[in-house]
């Protein structure tokens, strides 16, 4: 048992020793960030290299409010981010469910269109997307227009798909002879099941919707009604960029996100190997 026990300390060692350096190298740009964020325009393209913070993260904050409204373009974002991934998950969910469990007519067919889906570039259908919002419905420069038309996730349906699959047939069968509904064994049973799968699928759709930039440019002119990532992207100007309010509210849109990550890595995970197994 001894050798056995030194030889996985040896192992633990060796892994990180190796991934240790790969993790600094990860964290550096972000780092940097941080740094970039407490200096002043005319700091950040300084010949020397700085390593260490400055004191003016306040001052750059101050010119990014000014310039943007960024805390109520953070708000704005926040609600949208919620409200899709809760809209998406549950029609993810009830998709998958379906694509799982019963048969029907044109299934593989279905299976086939959603896996086709995933491989047009995005572009392919932004085009066709803002014409048929913005012009046929008249929704621009509406929350709907933001949360609604990237609300059906392929990946999300395929996802929850293997996750349902995996689940035992016996277990729903039963439910069934004791009379429960369908409905109920879907609310009260797949998903609760499921839940692994559920955290990793809402904390893939939040940062989708947190960092989403194109849409939301395209569909939302107003300036008042910016998210947060097209408020940091009006500081881009023709004649001056405002690169320390950038990299402040560039923080202040990372270092939550890690945070939650951070905290939430451990369904993560657990959630991505479970959809992967069968």
């Amino acid at each position: 048992m001894s050798s056995l026990s030194s030889a996985r300390l040896k192992r633990s060692i060796a892994l990180h020793l190796f991934l240790t350096p790969l993790a600094l190298i990860w964290l550096f740009p972000l780092w940097m960030m941080v740094v970039f964020s407490t200096m002043p325009d005319n700091g950040i393209f300084s010949p020397g290299i700085e390593l260490l913070p400055h004191g003016n993260f306040i001052d750059n904050f101050n010119n990014l409010q000014r310039d943007t409204d960024f805390v109520g373009a953070i708000i704005i974002s926040v609600c949208v981010a919620v409200t899709y991934t809760v809209l998406s998950v549950l029609l993810t969910s009830m998709a998958g469910w379906a694509l799982a469990r019963y048969q029907f007519f044109g299934k593989s067919v279905v299976v086939a269109i959603i896996l086709g889906t995933i491989t047009l570039p995005y572009a392919v259908v932004l085009i066709p997307q803002f014409i048929m919002v913005a012009r046929d419905f008249k929704l621009a420069n509406t929350w709907v227009a933001l949360i609604v038309p990237p609300l059906f996730n392929s990946l999300g349906v395929l996802f929850m798909r293997q996750s349902f699959s995996m689940m035992p047939d016996d277990l729903f069968d039963a439910a069934r002879v004791e009379g429960v509904k369908e409905w109920r064994i879907f609310v009260f049973i797949a998903l609760p099941l499921a839940r692994p799968m559920l955290a990793a699928l809402c904390i893939i759709l939040f940062l989708a919707s947190w960092n989403n930039y194109l849409w939301p440019l395209l569909i939302n002119s107003q300036p008042g009604s910016m998210t947060a990532p097209v408020a940091l992207g009006t500081l881009i100007g023709l004649t001056k960029v405002s690169w320390g309010g950038i990299m402040a509210g560039a923080v202040m849109l990372t270092v939550p996100m890690l945070v939650v990550f951070v905290l939430l890595q451990r369904h993560f995970i657990a959630g991505i190997a479970a959809g992967a197994v069968k």
